[in-house]
């Protein structure tokens, strides 16, 4: 089973051309969650809801898909919200934002994979609650821990800043997802690629970093891999990289590579695996974008599109060229060492 903590919230979007505003439930850890279910696993969702509209419409919306939700909080308490503004399909937020998760129980024994991110792990007070949970299970060893740092620059300050906080839960981490938009504010001028590996010498087996039309390189102690991008008619990528998310770990369970007993195998995934993996993640991400919103498709729209060729119904390619697939033994990289190139771009 997987539990994931961290932020619910309703999303406004404004409607183009006209003042109306349109309530969609979202949160980047509450859609990794929804993702997780449409994909027929198992799921709760440990979060803050308040008792009003907002947070009935998320509850009721994260339950149709088959998330168990534990929404805490009290009568007073209100749902969190986030203002978004799309220009050109590109979504950008103004926080309403409210992140007390509670004390945290110990997870439940059939737990396999603990995924968290975002908000919840840079608000307070609920930001030291979580990593506390983490640092107690990494310590068990029992689950695979996985992190998405979703970085969002308007709460975090300046880099430097977030930087320790963000590399402290790197280390406790089993699975990292990140994108190239978010290393490149936490590290300007710093390629990807680099501060992927050195990311990788903290602790974790395996970081990925999507690249939206760019495709994806992961890095594992023994490989490196690009894949290229799904192509896509390109509708908006608000969930994309929580999509992909949900398809990598589902993938891992799929394949067995979840689960404290199992780290040492994902370490040493070989290549045909992690391109398997890496390829229905990004097919999974792909169909989110192409339509409105953060709708993760189900099991069946994904088994769908791999029978019609594996798009996600594009004619013609509009998310970026695919760039050559390419694997390669990983060089071993001390943790602080620095990289020597920059390859600055736009992704979700």
């Amino acid at each position: 089973m997987f539990v994931v903590i961290g932020e619910a919230l309703v999303d406004l979007v404004g409607v183009r051309g006209s003042r109306t505003m349109v309530a969609h439930p979202g949160g980047s850890p509450a859609n990794v969650a929804l993702g997780l279910g449409r994909l027929g696993d198992p799921v709760i969702l440990m979060t803050r809801l308040g008792q009003d509209a907002f947070g009935e419409m998320v509850f009721t919306h994260l339950e149709a898909s088959g998330v168990q939700v534990d929404g805490g909080a009290g009568a007073d308490s209100k749902t969190s919200l986030a203002v978004a503004s799309l220009a050109a399909g590109i979504a950008t937020y103004d926080f309403r934002i409210e992140w007390d998760i509670g004390d945290l129980e110990p997870l439940p024994v059939e737990t396999r994979c603990l995924h968290t991110g975002s908000l919840a792990t840079v608000l307070e007070p609920g930001r030291a609650r979580v990593e506390d949970l983490l640092e107690r299970e990494h310590e068990r060893g029992r689950v695979t821990i996985s992190y998405d740092p979703n970085v969002r620059p308007a709460l975090l300050g300046t880099p430097e800043r977030a930087q320790p906080g963000i590399e402290h839960l790197v280390t406790l981490s089993d699975v990292v997802k990140v994108s190239d938009e978010d290393l490149n504010w936490l590290y300007p001028g710093r390629a990807d690629e680099d501060v992927a590996r050195q990311w990788l010498g903290l602790g974790p087996a395996l970081v990925v970093v999507t690249r939206g039309g760019s495709g994806v390189f992961a890095v594992t102690p023994g490989l490196e891999l690009h894949r290229p991008a799904t192509p896509i008619d390109l509708v908006d990528t608000v969930g994309a990289g929580d999509s992909f998310t949900s398809g990598l770990l589902d993938g891992l369970r799929r394949a067995d590579l979840l689960g404290g007993q199992r780290r040492d195998a994902l370490a040493a995934i070989d290549e045909s695996s992690l391109v398997s993996l890496l390829d229905a993640a990004s097919l999974i991400a792909a169909i989110t974008c192409s339509r409105p919103g953060a709708d993760p498709p189900t099991l069946a729209e994904v088994e769908a599109a791999r029978a019609s060729g594996g798009s996600a119904g594009a004619a013609t390619p509009t998310f970026g060229t695919p760039p050559t697939t390419a694997a390669r033994p990983a060089a071993a990289v001390p943790a602080g060492t620095p990289p020597t190139a920059a390859h600055p771009r736009r992704t979700t």
